[in-house]
């Protein structure tokens, strides 16, 4: 037992151990500053978090909407720079036990390219992904029209973003083929109607009319709270050709504009019907020619007799 300890300890007797506790000393300082930066990091996130926070409660966006944004975000950057500071703190530990990283780093960019040629277009929709939900250009929730195609905003990925059409229609576009966003309730909406009325009709007295039923919508229980002020009135619009258009705007709570538009033309047509304003429909005139001769016309009454009949030529 004697010999093998001496057989051990003759080897280990003439080993030089300054390099190694040098490099162990060089490792354990590695892996503190990595851990000293992944603490900055992660605090540099959370005031970067809460940024967002306070710029999404002034944008009038809910605080659930402005939470999953944020934690979306957040969570994407934080795994990226915490990958970042470990492959970094790998590649000089390797170096510190005598591994050379330049063919290691080498490989990794040959591969790195490859898989960005065979991904180009993946990379493309998470980069457009990620600008989308950092630029809160669209929420979950949020009416818009994406390469001109209109509807409910159901999810928002990296990758994709998801809308659902009036006629339940799911239509799902990559990121990075959009091309134009058209968001119709970001922080408030609006509903502009044109209303034609008969050419006869006085437009100051149609006008005020108008007025004043957006005046009773505002105070009204149920539509009151969605409207943020009483309608615009902008006036004649347009002359055509059996009608006097007139243009105004309704300025509500994001994607309630429908809903009070639609009942703003309800109250309209019934005001119109008890103040005898004319809304105007087409009119058809036949007209048989110079050289047709009159003929004659004969109304019956259904109450009277068939000779008392009136004929007019």
């Amino acid at each position: 037992m004697e010999e093998w300890i001496e057989t051990l300890k003759a080897p280990l007797a003439d080993y030089d151990w300054e390099p190694l506790l040098k490099s162990a000393l060089r490792v354990v300082l590695i892996l503190i500053l990595s851990w000293v930066v992944m603490r900055v990091i992660r605090s540099a996130l959370k005031q970067f978090e809460k940024q967002l926070m306070r710029q999404g409660r002034k944008g009038g966006e809910s605080v659930m909407e402005s939470q999953k944004r944020v934690d979306t975000l957040v969570n994407l950057l934080r795994q990226a720079a915490l990958l970042a500071v470990m492959i970094t703190a790998l590649l000089m530990i390797l170096k510190q036990v005598g591994v050379e990283v330049g063919p290691v780093i080498a490989s990794a960019g040959i591969l790195g390219l490859a898989v960005g040629f065979g991904a180009q277009n993946l990379v493309k929709d998470v980069i457009s992904g990620f600008f989308i939900i950092l630029e809160n250009q669209i929420r979950v929730g949020d009416v818009a029209l994406i390469n001109g195609t209109g509807g409910l905003v159901e999810q928002i990925k990296f990758r994709t973003t998801v809308l659902r059409d009036l006629g339940g229609v799911v239509h799902v576009f990559p990121n990075g083929s959009i091309d134009s966003i058209s968001n119709m309730t970001l922080g408030w909406s609006a509903y502009v109607f044109d209303i034609g009325v008969a050419y006869k009709e006085d437009t100051d007295r149609v006008t005020s009319v108008m007025r004043e039923v957006g005046r009773g919508m505002k105070e009204d229980e149920t539509f009151g709270p969605f409207m943020l002020e009483e309608p615009e009135i902008f006036g004649v619009d347009n002359f055509d050709d059996s009608a006097v258009v007139i243009k105004g705007r309704i300025r509500t709570k994001p994607i309630k504009q429908w809903d009070v538009g639609r009942e703003f033309l309800r109250r309209v047509k019934q005001a119109f019907d008890e103040q005898d304003i004319e809304i105007p429909f087409p009119h058809t005139s036949l007209y048989f020619g110079e050289a047709s001769k009159p003929f004659a016309v004969t109304t019956v009454h259904q109450d009277e007799p068939a000779g008392d009949s009136t004929s007019a030529s």
